[in-house]
């Protein structure tokens, strides 16, 4: 599902610092890992190079087989959409949509049929607990449903790989555990291949393994 190799990142400028170096990583179908490490590690670029949304100074990255390397932009934007879901610690749902409007985006934008659309976008809010909040507003949502919509947004279209930033940052811990159990309930009822970037040992230990980020690339935590 996932294939990286001695992927490496610099900063630019007169240092030409090292973020990332010999970082390899396999994620199998059905497989979710979390990826721990210091603040400044390098875990938000490690995901940014993952998804496509920046190009490596070396290395490589597969996606379902496909290169990220061979594509261009566009191609790489088309693939995001296709086989890829993100959740950010921020949430990044739109507050002038509805609850059904925003876990329906990426299926419009990948130009589902509305009658499929609907279909899927409700089965994905009754499988995340708000099947009956559809056309609510964000504003009349509490933080943990809020997340939850931001999971269901990204897992509505199916895709291959998801990548959680921090998801459960900004949440309390009630509503953290409940958001950490549905993304990797979610991330394998659908076979799919998620990591989890966390500060929070207890959040990594939901995950099938925990890596751990460093100059030295990554490693099994304890290794």
């Amino acid at each position: 599902m996932l294939a990286v190799r001695a992927l490496a990142k610099r900063y630019a400028g007169p240092a030409n610092r090292a973020v990332l170096e010999g970082v390899d990583l396999d994620l199998a179908s059905g497989e979710y890992v979390a990826i721990m490490g210091e603040s400044g590690a390098g875990k938000s670029t490690l995901l940014n190079l993952i998804a496509g949304l920046d190009r490596p100074d070396a290395g490589s990255v597969a996606v379902g087989g496909t290169d990220l390397a061979a594509l261009d932009d566009d191609a790489l934007t088309l693939l995001r959409r296709e086989r890829m879901g993100f959740v950010f610690q921020a949430f990044h749902v739109l507050p002038y949509l509805t609850v059904a409007q925003n876990v329906g985006l990426p299926l419009r934008l990948l130009r589902v049929g509305d009658r499929d659309a609907g279909a899927r976008v409700q089965a994905m809010l009754d499988a995340v607990g708000l099947g009956e909040r559809a056309g609510a507003m964000p504003r009349e949502l509490s933080g943990g449903e809020v997340q939850r919509v931001a999971i269901a947004r990204a897992l509505v279209h199916r895709p291959m790989l998801v990548l959680a930033d921090e998801p459960t940052g900004n949440l309390d811990p009630d509503s953290a555990a409940a958001v950490l159990a549905l993304l990797r309930d979610q991330v394998k009822a659908r076979a799919a291949a998620g990591i989890l970037v966390t500060h929070s040992l207890a959040a990594a230990g939901t995950a099938d393994r925990i890596l751990v980020l460093s100059r030295g690339g990554l490693r099994e935590r304890g290794a």
